[in-house]
């Protein structure tokens, strides 16, 4: 332990990385996206599929546009057809994508690209006037011929770094040829009837694809879902404004019986409990993802746009701008928070821009990581007057920190950690721990005594907001449960962190029964009207 202690050392003096999450999903986490918010990726999932009779195949889904009001209309949240939203797959631990799924868009008028248009004026003197919604009449999975805009989508699977490597079509086999079709934002329910209409509706736009050189075929979804990220977000980003330490015995008890002042948990602690996001999600076959690696796979999600972009003085529908020159990263997304709560404002733009081999730049942000330091100026003096003590600091005060290293940059040995070892930031999966069913799930993950979970992977039920608020304050500093066994990880001791072993959360609750179980697993979106 003592030389795997080193050898983790060594590792992230020498090319470590960013990256411990804590706090709120990627939504509107670096200055330059809030001016670019539909290649801003707000959270990233990679886990085994869960869905019964799918075992062999990994679920992947990045979320995109942030903080969709269900009511945003009347244009509501369309992609970005210049952009290339991609998701990467490292399968032999270097940092460099081994394969990348790259979805494009294309949008169109209605009645042939040509607009739907009414009849206007008296008779003989009427004129064919363009409208201006998305939709003049009822759509239902039978019957689109009142949508006045529709999206539609290609993927492109390429093997081999980006740039260098050989790319090849997906295609679609439930409707034939390369394009798959993307549903409507949920309008409302005078548009829709109700959500069950929905539901028929949008599922209908999930395909099965082939992927060039996999036997088994793949699914793809694209359209709105609810957001399935939890986090009292306001008061996160007003200097922490609650006690985020669980208030009663047990979350959910309401029985006041856990730190004085404490959270209880609750859904209105949620404030994306009214959002919507644009999900990109594809499952593919193990199999196919794995390589020649050891199982494990590192994965992450980007989004990129033309470096020029000359705007059109006479714009029109599809004709906005002159896209130009080669395509340049804007964002970027593995774990969760990072971006928020752990990348220095000065360097948050960088990060989106940067690839996981690069991401030695940014060591000093984990190893030696400032929310910690914040949550004790912020907390320090109140906790000793509650608890009549007299902790010297509340933050872990083992450095560099290893723990932090180990949970997100280089995963854990015999868990999620890859056949070579390369500290970058990515969520890491080992594909061969079998998924755990929804009603089994822990939502604290491998804290949870479920290695099915976050930081293995990250499923949408995994309360990642609790976790690593825990992971960064020093719970890896204590035993944690392994297979029923409370396992000492060797990465720091009990003394290194005060508060290590204490309850820390936002109290917005987070479970697998607020998510769906089978593909594409996130929640239908919210209407826009009942």
């Amino acid at each position: 332990m003592k030389k795997f202690k080193i050898t983790l050392i060594a590792s992230v003096i020498m090319s470590a990385t960013l990256s411990q999450a804590v706090s709120a999903s990627s939504h509107r986490e670096a200055p330059n996206l809030t001016r670019m918010p539909t290649v801003d990726s707000t959270d990233f999932y990679a886990f085994n599929s869960y869905e019964e009779g799918r075992g062999d195949y990994v679920t992947l889904i990045a979320n995109y546009i942030p903080l969709q009001d269900a009511y945003g209309g009347p244009n509501y949240f369309a992609m970005d057809p210049a952009a290339s939203y991609d998701i990467h797959i490292d399968n032999d631990g270097d940092a460099v994508e081994d394969i990348t799924f790259s979805f494009n868009f294309s949008q169109m008028l209605g009645n042939n690209n040509a607009g739907i248009a009414l009849m206007v004026g008296p008779e003989g003197e009427q004129k064919s006037v363009g409208v201006p919604l998305k939709n003049v009449g009822g759509i239902s999975m039978a019957n689109q011929d009142a949508a006045n805009f529709s999206e539609s989508y290609t993927v492109k699977m390429t093997a081999g770094a980006m740039g260098t490597g050989t790319s090849v079509a997906v295609t679609n086999m439930t409707s034939g040829g390369a394009s798959f079709a993307k549903p409507l934002d949920y309008i409302g329910n005078k548009t829709f009837t109700n959500a069950a209409q929905y539901a028929a509706y949008a599922n209908s736009h999930v395909y099965s694809a082939a992927i060039p050189g996999c036997d088994a075929p793949a699914k793809v979804f694209v359209g709105q879902r609810k957001d399935a990220f939890t986090v009292n977000l306001g008061k996160v980003f007003d200097l922490v404004n609650f006690v985020p330490v669980e208030g009663d015995s047990a979350p959910g008890a309401g029985d006041a019986g856990g730190f004085p002042g404490g959270i209880t948990q609750s859904a209105m602690n949620d404030d994306l409990a009214d959002k919507n996001v644009t999900s990109i999600a594809i499952e593919v076959p193990t199999a196919c993802l794995t390589g020649e690696g050891n199982g494990v796979i590192g994965s992450w999600t980007s989004a990129s746009l033309p470096q020029a972009r000359i705007l059109n003085p006479n714009a029109s529908f599809d004709s906005t701008e002159v896209n130009g020159g080669a395509m340049t990263q804007v964002s970027r997304l593995g774990s969760p928070l990072v971006n928020e709560l752990v990348i220095g404002l000065a360097d948050k733009d960088k990060f989106s821009t940067s690839h996981p081999s690069n991401d030695g730049q940014f060591a000093d942000y984990v190893t030696h990581p400032t929310l910690p330091e914040l949550l004790n100026i912020l907390f320090k003096d109140a906790v000793n007057t509650t608890l009549n003590a007299n902790i010297e600091t509340l933050a872990p005060t083992n450095f560099p920190r290893v723990d932090l290293v180990t949970a997100f940059l280089t995963g854990f040995p015999g868990v999620n950690q890859m056949s070579t070892v390369t500290a970058s930031e990515m969520l890491r999966l080992n594909t061969g721990i079998a998924a755990v069913s929804a009603d089994m799930q822990s939502s604290f993950g491998v804290a949870g005594d479920d290695l099915a979970g976050f930081p293995n992977g990250r499923r949408p039920g995994d309360d990642v907001v609790d976790i690593a608020l825990r992971v960064v304050m020093g719970r890896l500093c204590y035993p944690i449960p392994v297979n029923g066994t409370d396992t000492d990880l060797g990465l720091c001791a009990p003394e290194d962190a005060s508060v290590g072993n204490v309850p820390f959360t936002d109290g917005a609750p987070s479970n697998a029964s607020m998510i769906g179980t089978s593909f594409p697993y996130l929640a239908m979106p919210l209407p826009g009207s009942e």
